[in-house]
């Protein structure tokens, strides 16, 4: 906290307070918040790129096409990979829900590459933007690929059980140049491989979602008549109920994927509440939320419902741990002062809200959800994923 700029961190902390209709106003408290200060968002762009999968797939308006039908990816560009089967979804076939689902759950990387190229480079930017999230940029899949090869997307087809197909979707290409008049470097070198480049790292045509960016596109998940119908996402009530369900259950819970739930315990992409001895949450407590990390930086966006004690509010912060300025070398100090740092922010201000009074207590029941419950079967657990 003494040193904002070393550690480039930011918060966002939202109080949430209810009328005696239960109609919520959100007063924002904000640290060191600047949309135009670099962070890596990492895998926190996966919230954005659901959304916009889901939105797209309604926007086909064809009754045959729900978020579980399968689908498969070809190549047609270079640098591209087919995927047309999932061992892990219980079709054994992609789908824009199993997308979702791995993509929340643990953070996986391979889905949110895949909804990238179901959803488009150019439409993905023209969208965000169009909702007014302005200063945000996506230009790439989580593989190492060209910013030309980024450009190019896959052909993707969506088909019936027996095979034969419903929709096909062209490979596509976009044309539009980014806006790339604010150059955003960081560091005092980088590794190209195994050679040390000495000078700074060049985030200049990398991903970009500013933290109120990220924390708005959250809000309008979970509190969608909070804000401007523009900033919504065009989704059904079903696909609020799924999109909150998957932003909080327990990767444990889960049976398709079936993560190995020691490896990814409940509190594993929940780092306001991960310390390093209890990996579980507090009983009644559902954090909704998406997590980041790399390159030095941890980020989370979060909805904190405590059921038991009546408490909500939301809390979104991202912080840079790179003492040694060097980029690309796997030494962060994510887990000496990373997650400790959000961890204790985290408890700081759920201890605060548990204390703080308010006039109506909140009525939760728009989040109590139906969760799975894992089921004993003979299929091994799906451990050690690229996230």
């Amino acid at each position: 906290m003494q040193h904002p700029d070393r550690y480039r961190l930011q918060i966002i902390y939202t109080q949430i307070d209810r009328d005696r209709a239960n109609k919520p106003t959100f007063t924002n408290y904000y640290f060191n918040v600047d949309s135009t200060v670099y962070f890596n968002p990492a895998s926190t762009v996966k919230l954005p790129l659901a959304l916009l999968s889901l939105e797209k797939l309604n926007g086909l308006k064809n009754p045959q096409l729900t978020r579980e039908t399968a689908m498969q990816f070809d190549s047609a560009h270079s640098g591209q990979t087919k995927e047309w089967t999932d061992p892990t979804a219980q079709s054994g076939y992609p789908s824009i829900a199993h997308l979702i689902r791995k993509a929340m759950l643990v953070s996986e990387n391979d889905p949110y590459s895949r909804m990238y190229e179901f959803v488009g480079q150019q439409a993905i930017n023209q969208s965000l933007h169009a909702k007014g999230y302005v200063d945000t940029r996506i230009t790439h899949r989580f593989v190492r690929l060209t910013p030309e090869q980024n450009r190019h997307t896959n052909p993707v087809r969506f088909i019936r059980p027996d095979g034969s197909t419903i929709y096909t979707q062209p490979a596509a290409y976009n044309p539009t140049p980014f806006d790339t008049r604010r150059t955003d470097t960081l560091g005092i070198g980088y590794y190209s491989g195994d050679t040390l480049i000495r000078k700074p790292f060049d985030f200049t045509g990398r991903n970009k979602l500013p933290l109120e960016s990220l924390q708005q596109i959250l809000k309008s998940v979970l509190f969608p008549q909070s804000g401007p119908a523009r900033q919504r996402f065009n989704l059904t009530p079903d696909d609020y109920r799924f999109m909150k369900q998957y932003l909080s259950q327990f990767p444990g819970e889960t049976n398709y994927p079936k993560y190995d739930s020691a490896q990814y315990y409940d509190s594993y992409v929940k780092y306001f509440f991960m310390d390093s001895l209890h990996h579980t949450l507090p009983t009644g407590v559902r954090v909704f939320n998406k997590v980041g990390w790399a390159y030095g930086f941890l980020t989370d966006a979060s909805y904190v419902a405590d059921f038991t004690h009546k408490v909500e509010y939301m809390l979104s912060a991202t912080i840079y741990v790179n003492h040694d300025g060097i980029l690309n070398d796997d030494k962060y100090e994510y887990d000496s002062i990373g997650t400790p740092f959000l961890y204790q922010l985290g408890q700081t201000i759920y201890q605060h809200e548990l204390a703080r009074k308010r006039k109506n207590a909140p009525d939760l029941s728009a989040f109590r959800i139906y969760y799975e419950k894992r089921q004993p079967d003979n299929r091994p657990t799906v451990k050690d994923v690229a996230n």
